[in-house]
């Protein structure tokens, strides 16, 4: 078959970009328009649970509103996050907020108090907050559960929080559980440590596995969302080794497959070790995940 030529109409939506995309159905455009028959597919399907593995500066980087609206439409069963996405998550939710790169050097940056991630800004202000408003959860959580595991320590911290848009607090309220292998390599991590020096509380990364097996060994059919790379991509495929792997599953990452990383390898790949079954239905597609992914699951909503 051949290449179709892309047409761009004045008013065309997004799912009518995504068409075009299908019809030309080779390079980038090939492949998302693949990953959104995909995510369109895996959330209408009542069969398929689908984890969603949030690596990178997700939250900072504006898709803090797309992840919580996904779990209260009941399009996500199970999230796998790095400990800094739970950060400045909770950091929004105490009243802290990310801004815009004003173009100072990182000196002028670190004199005014102010952290860099790419061209977004974060202020010690708000993490001055944030250690303050953690360690009075802490104080909560642990007065009530002494050794408590990741998952179920994200939950408590989410029933506690009054915020509409934190994913935390959506997920913990509509009881979608939250994954965080990596926490201790955040600040949430950090302020555990010292809260635990003078507190007996416990937090046991080994008490999620029994939860985690649970839901792969009760699921008909497991489809992953997978935006970014390391540790949260591969705990989600990992955990699935359990049960033969995914069914169905979509990658957007900024890495390259040559140096071997995780991040970097095509989904394919996971075939080989049994975290994605022989006959999945996988789609890679290279590009910043705030570009792509709102793009795809725009167009996804269409066709559900």
């Amino acid at each position: 078959m051949k290449v179709n030529q892309i047409d761009i109409s004045k008013d065309m939506k997004v799912s009518d970009l995504i068409a075009q995309f299908e019809a030309s159905d080779v390079l980038g455009a090939g492949r998302v328009a693949r990953a959104t028959d995909i995510l369109a597919n895996m959330i209408k399907d009542e069969d398929t649970n689908v984890f969603m593995s949030l690596g990178g500066p997700l939250i900072p980087g504006g898709m803090r509103n797309i992840v919580s609206q996904m779990i209260r439409e009941g399009y996500v069963d199970l999230i796998v996050s790095s400990g800094a996405n739970l950060t400045h998550d909770l950091l929004e939710a105490f009243g802290g907020a990310h801004y815009r790169d004003e173009g100072k050097d990182d000196e002028e940056l670190n004199a005014e108090g102010i952290g860099r991630i790419a061209d977004i800004n974060v202020g010690s202000n708000d993490f001055e907050v944030f250690e303050k408003e953690i360690i009075k959860l802490f104080e909560i959580i642990s007065a009530k559960k002494p050794v408590i595991s990741i998952q179920e320590l994200i939950y408590e911290i989410g029933m506690l929080i009054d915020d509409e848009n934190s994913f935390i607090a959506t997920a913990a309220r509509n009881n979608v559980p939250i994954f965080a292998p990596g926490i201790i390599d955040c600040m949430i991590g950090l302020q555990l440590w010292i809260f635990s020096q003078d507190h007996d509380f416990t937090i046991s990364a080994a008490g999620d596995m029994p939860y985690l097996s649970d839901i792969v060994f009760g699921s008909k059919k497991v489809g992953g969302i997978l935006l970014g790379g390391g540790l949260t991509k591969h705990y989600t495929l990992a955990s699935n080794i359990l049960n033969g792997g995914l069914d169905c599953a979509i990658q957007i990452t900024m890495d390259r497959p040559e140096a071997g990383s995780l991040g970097g390898a095509p989904l394919e790949e996971a075939k080989s070790w049994s975290k994605a079954k022989c006959g999945s239905n996988l789609a890679t597609v290279v590009g910043d995940v705030t570009i792509i992914f709102p793009l795809i699951y725009a167009a996804a909503l269409d066709k559900i």
